[in-house]
């Protein structure tokens, strides 16, 4: 009984910690904040909203569909981390090498990458600020190999929860961002945005050969 216990609460923390990563605010905290940097403080507030409603219904969705997805695609959860590091790479490149204004990204800027000039601030929100910053495809990757691999209801149920928790996080997080964000320096946060683009990369990275390692073209060491 007390090694189920222990096997639940390591379950629950990894499954925590991944998703801090893969649907968690640090990913899309320093892009919310440039793209809305132009936006009214209502306009921020309701970007806030449809960025994080957007990105916990899809999430919610794929941990409930994603199993099925799998197999009615004829894909395996190894694929689909290859895939998603690839992406992750682009948008992180584009993070990297995107030139800043040094003004925020606002309406006027590009948003690592994303084009945002004239565009309506809910469509915005939903791409790129809730899929692919909020929800990023670690995230994507998590609640897939979740949903397909899990062994009861009660294994769906606990991430439920998890995603939950994680997404309370970030409604405290963005709205304390929004609220603060007119004291921020710009260069600050260009700079921010540039290490952000290199831990994506190395995370992009990690997903490819994890991918690769699942599906046997590779073997890592203590993978």
């Amino acid at each position: 009984m007390n090694e189920l216990e222990s096997l639940d609460a390591a379950f629950v923390i990894d499954t925590f910690l991944l998703l801090l990563i893969g649907i968690g605010p640090k990913i899309a905290l320093v892009p919310f904040l440039e793209m809305t940097a132009g936006m009214t403080e209502s306009t921020k507030r309701r970007v806030l909203r449809k960025m994080l409603t957007t990105a916990a219904l899809v999430a919610v969705l794929l941990l409930i569909l994603g199993g099925v997805l799998t197999r009615l695609l004829h894909f395996s959860p190894g694929a689909l981390g290859v895939a998603s590091g690839i992406i992750l790479l682009i948008i992180a490149a584009s993070m990297v090498l995107g030139q800043g204004d040094g003004n925020g990204g606002g309406q006027g800027g590009s948003g690592g990458g994303h084009q945002i000039i004239g565009r309506d601030p809910m469509q915005v929100a939903v791409f790129p600020l809730a899929v692919p910053y909020l929800l990023n495809p670690a995230g994507i990757v998590v609640l897939v190999t979740l949903s397909a691999e899990a062994s009861s209801l009660a294994v769906l149920g606990v991430a439920v929860g998890v995603v939950v928790v994680v997404l309370v996080l970030d409604v405290v997080v963005f709205r304390w961002a929004a609220a603060v964000s007119s004291k921020l320096d710009a260069s600050r946060m260009l700079v921010t945005e540039k290490v952000f683009g290199f831990l994506l990369a190395a995370l992009g990275v990690q997903l490819v050969l994890n991918g690769l390692a699942d599906v046997g073209v590779i073997h890592l060491t203590g993978h």
